[in-house]
């Protein structure tokens, strides 16, 4: 589906006969606020927009008015044209089913992206909470060949996505039992032939702290821990005096989306095993408290944006 940019005249994306709450026609007025919170990378609209889905679509199940997301997407500084390319992109990528209501034009959340943002969601709220590690170790090891790079790249962002570091070219490691999420992936992506997995231990007497530093860098991981304690503590407890719904939804969206990049970067090693975990400790504790705090208000922006009247 080709969405249009940058025109003028009333099309699909129309604004509907009553029009959502005037807290969504921020377009780049949003955006030094927004960024300032954010405040630890530059922020993609791609991933925003995965973002507001998993934080705040799936709450409503209603199909969601593509001006809406338009708008929610200018508040953080991308313009129109910009944000109707990536909702084109997720409607190809199968992760948005668009739908017509006149000249509307609304998206539901598909099954394929329900299974990604469930999966997100478990790692993400599992981050930090094993407590229970039995020495397990997973070595999954590949010769992917190269008509097949984009498997092989998909297949290392899922590795990854699940805690896995890379010690060197097509092995890879994680300080727990992934067999099962490996072979999801594999059997997702079709890669039986070309694919290994190992489970065990280390063995007795192996530097493995050497190995460690080879798959993940601990210590930039802790110094963005600290970051993100750093930028949010001031939504960790009862939010600010005065907080409107708007900037909740900020700072909820900001929230999420920052902690959402560290199953990326964070093997989940255990307390005894991770230097600095009390930072990590810290970090999750924040987005936790941040999360549920900043969900009322965040939300009721989210719907009164996205969501038309009805009527």
């Amino acid at each position: 589906m080709a969405e249009p940019a940058g025109q003028s005249k009333r099309g699909a994306d129309s604004s509907p006969s009553r029009a959502p709450s005037d807290t969504g026609r921020a377009g780049n007025e949003g955006s030094p606020a927004a960024r300032e919170v954010v405040g630890l990378e530059p922020l993609q609209p791609q991933e925003l927009a995965i973002t507001l889905l998993g934080a705040f679509a799936r709450a409503e199940r209603v199909p969601l008015w593509s001006g809406g997301l338009v708008r929610l997407l200018g508040e953080f500084g991308f313009s129109s044209s910009a944000s109707r390319a990536v909702l084109a992109r997720l409607v190809r990528r199968e992760l948005l089913s668009p739908s017509r209501s006149g000249r509307l034009v609304f998206y539901d959340v598909t099954a394929r992206c329900d299974e990604l943002l469930d999966e997100g969601e478990r790692r993400i709220f599992s981050l930090g909470r094993n407590t229970d590690w039995d020495g397990s170790w997973t070595v999954v090891w590949h010769s992917i060949p190269e008509p097949m790079r984009v498997e092989r790249g998909r297949f290392g962002r899922r590795l990854r996505f699940f805690g896995f570091g890379s010690v060197q070219d097509g092995t890879w490691i994680s300080p727990h039992n992934r067999e099962d999420e490996v072979r999801s992936i594999v059997d997702e992506l079709g890669l039986q032939p070309y694919v290994g997995v190992l489970i065990g231990r280390p063995a007795v007497g192996l530097q493995i702290d050497r190995v460690i530093e080879r798959g993940w860098d601990l210590a930039a991981l802790s110094r963005r821990y600290e970051r993100f304690v750093s930028t949010f503590r001031g939504f960790r407890g009862r939010p600010p005096n005065g907080l409107d719904d708007r900037s909740a939804f900020l700072a909820r969206t900001c929230v999420v989306h920052a902690f959402r990049q560290f199953p990326f970067m964070d093997p989940d090693l255990p307390g005894e095993v991770m230097p600095n975990a009390d930072a990590r400790n810290e970090a999750i504790a924040t987005f936790h408290s941040a999360y549920e705090w900043l969900r009322e208000p965040a939300q009721r922006h989210f719907t009164s944006v996205a969501i038309p009247p009805r009527g």
